[in-house]
């Protein structure tokens, strides 16, 4: 009875409902990327003693790169060189050889063109029919706290995501092996700029295509890419991992945001962070082949939620949790086909997009507000996980 009550008021409030959300999400996206923008281009000094200065992870990263194409052992001199050889190279034909100013005006381009392609992305796999629903999905990832605060610091979270997720849409669409795996195989691999957060996304390009040549050029592209970097520093690849694994553990011990690595800090077992980490990519990579053939988005959703608490993250990586709110978006559109899955889904998705909308909770509350945000956002993150994997069961027992 309730179901159907509930499915009834939807069909004729639904599109008023989505409405008055879009109204909200579109306020809170004008005011929070404008601000943003603005810390990408022109800020300088922090607004205040405890924040941070605008594009400082843009200058970090154009720092170690240019420091690490002139040959400077940037791991033992910079405390925030945290990213892997590869990534220099995939980022020194961007940041390599410009100046500050040049380089925040070039990022703000690509984070224009990457939040439209996104947006196109989402829309195409969206399902949605009237424009009320486009706009609606449109704006879930502009109207996300994580978008603003990747690009006032100058991240890397906004252009990876939309190549991360073209390149396995394109992997998926295409099931016989042929020169076509170069493009998408390309797109992962410079989604790979970031390895903690796309990593184990790297499951979906070894198992859910049917065959090996995606994988197999990613992976070698990636091996190149590290080749190359490490001919410009004076330290040998093996030292440089070990240099590289050790300031990384470092950082993420002491500087994570509700994951995996945070936890085990805080609990004094900083000796666990790695094999904890490898056992929980690895438990993922065992459960993506058990179910390689379910729906794309429940896998990408599952996944991006693990990338999220397998190792050490800040707030802006958090964009990457617009995967598992389309998957949940695409179960709720179904109707009744699955049971009362759409009415879970639906619920789920609100409060999502309500935990995620900017400015977000975590430098907004003071303490200890910001804490219980924080901890109901886990456990919000928790129960969409459990709810995908299981509508994984249901589906591929079918």
């Amino acid at each position: 009875m309730y179901p159907s009550i509930v499915r009834s008021a939807w069909r004729e409030h639904g599109q008023a409902l989505l409405l008055g959300a879009s109204a909200v999400m579109a306020a809170a996206a004008v005011v929070w990327l404008g601000y943003q923008f603005w810390r990408l281009l022109w800020q300088e000094a922090p607004l205040w003693s405890s924040s941070a200065s605008g594009a400082v992870d843009l200058r970090n990263l154009r720092d170690v790169t240019q420091h690490w194409f002139g040959g400077s052992p940037v791991y033992s001199e910079l405390k925030y060189a945290v990213l892997p050889p590869a990534t220099y190279a995939m980022l020194w034909p961007l940041l390599g050889w410009l100046p500050l100013t040049a380089a925040r005006w070039l990022w703000a381009a690509i984070s224009v063109a990457a939040l439209g392609w996104l947006i196109y992305l989402v829309e195409q796999a969206s399902g949605a029919e009237t424009p009320v629903e486009r706009v609606f999905v449109g704006l879930m990832p502009l109207s996300m706290y994580a978008t603003g605060a990747a690009i006032g610091n100058g991240q890397l979270t906004v252009p990876l995501l939309p190549m991360l997720l073209a390149g396995l849409l394109l992997l998926r669409e295409h099931p016989r092996g042929d020169r076509r795996d170069l493009w998408p195989a390309a797109l992962v691999l410079l989604a790979l700029v970031k390895p903690s957060l796309t990593a184990p996304f790297l499951w979906i390009v070894l198992f859910v295509p049917g065959r090996l040549r995606p994988a197999l050029l990613v992976a070698s592209g990636y091996a190149a890419l590290t080749l190359l970097a490490a001919a410009f520093q004076a330290r040998g690849l093996p030292s440089l991992l070990r240099d590289w694994l050790a300031r990384a553990s470092d950082v993420a011990a002491r500087q994570g945001y509700a994951d995996l690595h945070t936890g085990l800090a805080a609990l004094g077992l900083e000796q666990w962070l790695l094999p904890a980490s490898l056992l929980v990519l690895a438990g993922l990579g065992v459960w993506i082949y058990r179910h390689r053939r379910a729906d794309l988005w429940l896998l990408m959703g599952v996944t991006a939620i693990v990338a999220r608490f397998w190792t050490y993250h800040r707030w802006y990586d958090d964009l990457v949790l617009l995967l598992p709110m389309m998957a949940l978006w695409r179960i709720a559109r179904r109707g009744p086909v699955a049971g009362r899955s759409d009415m879970v889904a639906g619920l789920l998705l609100t409060v999502s997009l309500g935990a995620m909308l900017a400015p977000g909770g975590l430098y907004l509350l003071p303490p200890p507000w910001n804490e219980w945000y924080v901890g109901a956002q886990v456990l919000a993150w928790a129960i969409v996980l459990v709810f995908l994997v299981d509508r994984v069961r249901r589906e591929t027992s079918i």
